[in-house]
């Protein structure tokens, strides 16, 4: 069968956007890791189905899937994208709509300007919800890998993230240390890794090691972790501005229980279909 498909980028996190309302298809996690292909296949970090909701007060059904297959909970980045799409597909004529991902439910909004703005929600920070295996929640974690101890905090935006300080993000380990502290046991359902360097209370630089893909050019959710736990610790204060390597993201939080809102571009790339075998 032939599918129809979008390419689109959320500050160079790419995605293969496909609508699952007006046609019909099942992917297989092996064609799934073909079309990831980027010498043989589409390419893409993620696979984003828009889908029909199964909840009478949610407008889509929001799935994301890596690089390798594995369905995961969240994307902030591939939801910005989502909102434009649904648009620009003219599946939708609102411009706030809400969303059930694998990690709870998003409310996007889609601006005049063309950026998008997403209600997060609350970061949480136990560790059984990120989850993770610790006796009790601290503002820092502690790991020894390779005979050397790790500090990092941890924070779940839906999916799993720990969230180191570096000095300097250009030189920082993302290839080495990213995947040994994604895999560690004491992630059970692994984790994305990220590399935070602080400019200043309202600006961060930061790269994101992400499961099932690796380092990508920026990771919406990443970018909410990061933020979330360096206000917690009282290093940074709302608003933020993220500086990512694919470009810049606006997160905003009040802490607590008050939800996390990000704001950045969506933009598409090309429209195409691809024989499925």
């Amino acid at each position: 069968m032939l599918l129809n498909f979008t390419k689109m980028h959320g500050l160079g996190n790419d995605f293969m956007v496909v609508d699952l309302i007006s046609q019909r298809a099942y992917l297989r996690d092996e064609q799934i890791r073909q079309l990831a292909d980027r010498h043989f296949g589409i390419g893409f970090d993620q696979l984003l189905l828009v889908e029909p909701p199964r909840k009478p007060d949610m407008d889509f059904r929001y799935r994301i899937f890596n690089a390798d297959g594995g369905e995961v909970e969240n994307c902030g980045n591939g939801a910005r994208c989502f909102a434009r799409f649904v648009i620009d597909q003219r599946l939708t004529h609102k411009r706030e709509f809400q969303v059930e991902t694998l990690g709870g439910p998003l409310t996007l909004k889609v601006d005049t300007d063309g950026r998008v703005r997403v209600d997060m929600g609350a970061p949480r920070f136990t560790p059984a919800d990120i989850p993770f295996v610790a006796d009790r929640d601290e503002l820092l974690h502690q790991l020894e890998i390779d005979g050397h101890s790790i500090a990092f905090s941890v924070a779940s935006m839906g999916n799993p993230h720990a969230v180191l300080d570096v000095d300097d993000v250009d030189s920082a380990p993302v290839g080495e240390l990213g995947p040994k502290l994604q895999q560690h046991p004491s992630f059970p359902r692994e984790a994305n890794i990220g590399f935070m360097q602080i400019d200043s209370e309202h600006a961060i630089r930061l790269r994101v090691f992400e499961r099932g893909v690796g380092e990508t050019l920026a990771c919406g959710t990443g970018a909410c972790a990061a933020v979330a736990c360096g206000i917690r610790r009282g290093l940074l204060k709302s608003p933020v501005d993220v500086e990512l390597r694919g470009g810049r993201l606006t997160l905003e939080w009040e802490g607590g229980e008050a939800p996390m809102f990000m704001t950045g571009p969506a933009e598409r790339v090309f429209e195409g279909r691809v024989a499925l075998n």
